[in-house]
């Protein structure tokens, strides 16, 4: 063998080993929305810390908060197209994606936390991951169970439906949440996430709605003062991985990746039976808000399903998709 020959031997050698290095070991990046101390930090570390087990360390991830990495509708097309590994994101940002995931955003669809639950994580969950890795090119690799989406603002108490007259309302660019408040009566203001603290600390809005655990990571005490304990979306918030980078991995990393995320999945509900109550609590005392019970909330969700369900049947695959949903649930069919 020429001395060439030898030098090409050896770059192709350790480029083969590079590469190889390359493929064994990774450090990816995850996408969250929300801040410190949020149920969404909490499952990404809990993810990190099965995925790190599971690989023997080979594999580990790190968690860019409060949107460093972009809005959470832009963290699915970076994911889609492979420059974004990971992301945890509101479901209602997921939809318009992969719109039977809209289902999941049907005003009081869920009753309770149980429901939620049992919808996610068997058979209905399972065809939802699937449609959407078919329709947005990412993979749901486990759920943020966050709480019901509660309203809080810094005009008025709100304990019926009239109460909600004049107040402006944030929410996300998402039709279906959009056309419930209309059903309400309020023309509500589409408003990116990363825009929504600032926007109600200058009193471009009074309002929004998020969970519990989500006020109290995004300090909206600071710059709310009541909150109305509203039933009407379970907001679950899956943890997304980009398909492509999911199909390069080996089997056993790919197994790792579906286990770390069904143990996330598993303490994310834990966290949020835990947290919740304390949650109520602190924004109690340490930002002096009030929390209001509604007296009409039947009212709300009749308006709501009246106008909304019907319009939204085709987008999240048919009325009898939404019928199977509440059959599943126990509940009377529409």
């Amino acid at each position: 063998m020429n001395h060439k020959n030898k030098i090409s031997k050896v770059l192709s050698l350790t480029a083969g080993v590079l590469f190889s290095a390359s493929t064994m070991a990774a450090n990816w990046n995850i996408a969250v929305g929300d801040g410190g101390g949020s149920a969404q930090e909490a499952l990404g570390l809990k993810f990190i810390e099965q995925l790190e087990a599971k690989t023997g360390g080979k594999h580990s991830a790190k968690l860019f908060l409060n949107g460093q990495l972009g809005s959470e509708q832009d963290t699915v097309n970076d994911a889609a197209i492979g420059t974004l590994d990971f992301s945890i994101l509101a479901s209602n940002n997921l939809a318009p994606f992969s719109p039977t995931l809209g289902i999941l955003s049907l005003p009081y669809i869920f009753e309770n936390l149980d429901q939620a639950q049992q919808t996610v994580e068997g058979p209905i969950g399972a065809e939802l991951i699937e449609n959407t890795i078919r329709d947005s090119g990412v993979r749901i690799l486990g759920w943020t169970y966050s709480g019901f989406r509660v309203l809080s603002n810094s005009k008025q108490p709100i304990r019926q439906l009239a109460d909600l007259d004049g107040v402006v309302v944030r929410v996300p660019k998402n039709e279906i949440m959009i056309d419930t408040y209309k059903s309400w009566g309020n023309n509500p203001t589409p408003m990116a996430w990363s825009e929504t603290f600032t926007a109600l600390q200058q009193g471009v809005v009074d309002g929004q709605d998020t969970p519990y655990t989500t006020i109290y990571a995004m300090k909206f005490g600071e710059v709310q003062k009541y909150i109305t304990d509203l039933h009407y979306l379970f907001l679950l918030e899956p943890l997304i991985i980009s398909e492509s980078l999911y199909q390069d991995q080996d089997a056993a990393t790919q197994k790792a990746i579906l286990e770390a995320g069904q143990e996330a999945t598993a303490y994310s509900l834990s966290r949020l039976k835990e947290k919740e109550a304390m949650i109520k609590k602190e924004l109690v005392s340490k930002y002096n808000m009030e929390i209001h019970s509604l007296e009409d909330e039947a009212e709300w969700a009749k308006r709501a399903q009246d106008a909304v369900w019907p319009k939204f049947y085709e987008s999240v695959g048919g009325k009898e998709k939404v019928n199977a949903l509440l059959r599943a649930l126990g509940r009377d069919e529409v």
